[in-house]
């Protein structure tokens, strides 16, 4: 009896190992593809509900660890909360430890580990924690490689490693680019451009259609904030069409697109109709953008906008450039006490972990703005250019007591006179801010030195847009000087032989 007895123990034992190795799998199914449609729709209550559900049908679904790590993801990059960032860190191993309990012989056993150490980079990044982002971003895209050669017909893999060439291949020499190179990881823009739009276009008619608003989005960023294409804005809102109209992403990438690229009213549009509901995660941003918006046009309304963002906000970013902002609508208003009021909290409050807060600082510590070319400035980026040049036109130059300020008066009417198309009077008033800014350390000379040289490609006079290039490249220091250098090395290398 005793023999049986172990037996049976024997045989039970056996049977639970490989019950449990047999339900240890990846099952992307109907219910993990809500779940992560509605993460992308920053419905995150509904998305874990889901999640759960598939807890408690299928607990060994590999999928489960990725869907929990898009949720950590995806809440990050809307609360940007560096507080919140550490708390939920330590959730990345145990799950990368879960996955290698997995099914390695299923596609997405390396592809989920690549994507959580992805998602993590990029949130490391953002906050400047440069060396460990690079370690992950590298680990990621040696894992996707792997993957590439064991699945070539996994599509998603191409995600990841498009997105990994474009940043590479276009990031400026600086701090990341030097570490990410110490590993040996160089990308090729085109390529990577080349993967994500080829993905764009077919995921729809694919089984990874559900993987479409992710690659959309990462493809929109690329362009717009890495690239600078032309083709940014055309290309989010066409790719875009096929969001829902529920998606708080849609939303905010057509609105973010429409500011940058100067379509200021429609921007407006768009945020007035935000969805709204207890359902969605707070998305405190878009009253910055908001803000934003109606400042561009001189609305001071903004100032309802920019107040409730800094309220509501759990974050880390805007806030330094909101305060920038606030500072701007007193001194518009003729506030000087205002104006001081609000730089002073923009030196003590917030962080300088994204591009416009650092901008923020050192606009900051420069000299008051002109009140004229602060209105022009602000109109030209809400694409208002008969309006910017109307402001320009009444100024009188000889008024005009500061020396930068004679140099800004040039870089203004020369960026409204190149983007009404008016290059003569571009070249020549980039030609007099360019001369006269040279010694100063704001950006008026570098930038206009690089305008000048685009418009002489224009032209097809190569010899004086790689003299204008050249000329960008020996200046000193100034502001926003390794972004500057960076195009003005890019396009002298791509000018023609001559």
């Amino acid at each position: 009896m005793r023999h049986k007895i172990s037996f049976y123990t024997a045989l039970l034992i056996i049977l639970c190992f490989f019950s449990s190795k047999s339900y240890a799998n990846f099952d992307f199914n109907e219910n993990c593809k809500q779940a992560y449609t509605l993460l992308f729709e920053f419905k995150f209550n509904a998305a874990k509900q889901r999640i759960q559900q598939e807890k408690n049908l299928r607990p060994n679904n590999g999928i489960i660890i990725l869907l929990e790590n898009y949720t950590d993801f995806l809440y990050l990059i809307s609360s940007e909360s560096k507080a919140e960032f550490e708390r939920l860190e330590k959730n990345k191993e145990t799950r990368l430890t879960a996955l290698h309990n997995q099914d390695k012989n299923s596609p997405y056993y390396l592809f989920t580990q690549a994507e959580i150490n992805f998602q993590w980079g990029v949130l490391r990044g953002r906050l400047g924690s440069y060396l460990p982002a690079a370690k992950e971003i590298n680990r990621a895209y040696k894992l996707l490689e792997q993957n590439q050669k064991k699945y070539p017909n996994f599509h998603p893999n191409l995600k990841g490693i498009g997105f990994i060439n474009v940043v590479l291949g276009a990031l400026p020499d600086g701090i990341l680019k030097s570490t990410l190179s110490t590993f040996g990881i160089s990308g090729n823009t085109t390529k990577g451009l080349q993967m994500l739009a080829q993905l764009a276009d077919n995921l729809p008619k694919s089984n990874y259609e559900h993987y479409y608003e992710e690659v959309v989005y990462l493809y929109s960023f690329l362009l717009s904030d890495v690239i600078v294409s032309p083709d940014a804005y055309l290309k989010t809102m066409h790719y875009t069409n096929r969001f829902s109209d529920s998606s708080l992403l849609k939303t905010y990438m057509r609105a973010y697109i429409s500011l940058k690229e100067k379509e200021n009213e429609g921007a407006i549009q768009i945020l007035k109709n935000t969805p709204k509901g207890s359902n969605y995660q707070e998305f405190p941003v878009f009253k910055y953008l908001m803000g934003v918006a109606l400042l561009n046009k001189l609305d001071f309304t903004a100032e309802n906008y920019f107040n409730s963002f800094l309220a509501e906000n759990k974050g880390d970013n805007y806030i330094k450039d909101t305060y920038l902002r606030l500072s701007w609508i007193k001194l518009l208003k003729g506030d000087i006490a205002g104006f001081n009021t609000f730089r002073n909290l923009l030196k003590k409050q917030g962080y300088t972990y994204h591009e416009k807060d650092k901008q923020a600082v050192a606009e900051a510590n420069d000299q008051t703005p002109h009140v004229d070319l602060l209105k022009a400035r602000l109109l030209f980026d809400g694409g208002y250019a008969q309006r910017a040049l109307s402001v320009l036109a009444n100024i009188n130059q000889s008024e005009i007591k500061q020396p930068i300020h004679q140099v800004e008066f040039h870089y203004r009417v020369g960026r409204v006179y190149e983007s009404v198309g008016k290059d003569d009077l571009a070249i020549q008033e980039f030609q007099k801010a360019f001369d006269k800014g040279k010694g100063f350390k704001q950006y008026y000379a570098a930038k206009s030195g690089v305008e000048m040289g685009k418009l002489y490609e224009k032209k097809k006079n190569w010899g004086r847009a790689k003299s204008i290039y050249t000329s960008v490249l020996s200046l000193g220091d100034h502001q926003f000087k390794v972004s500057i250098v960076t195009e003005a090395k890019k396009r002298l290398s791509q000018l023609p032989k001559t």
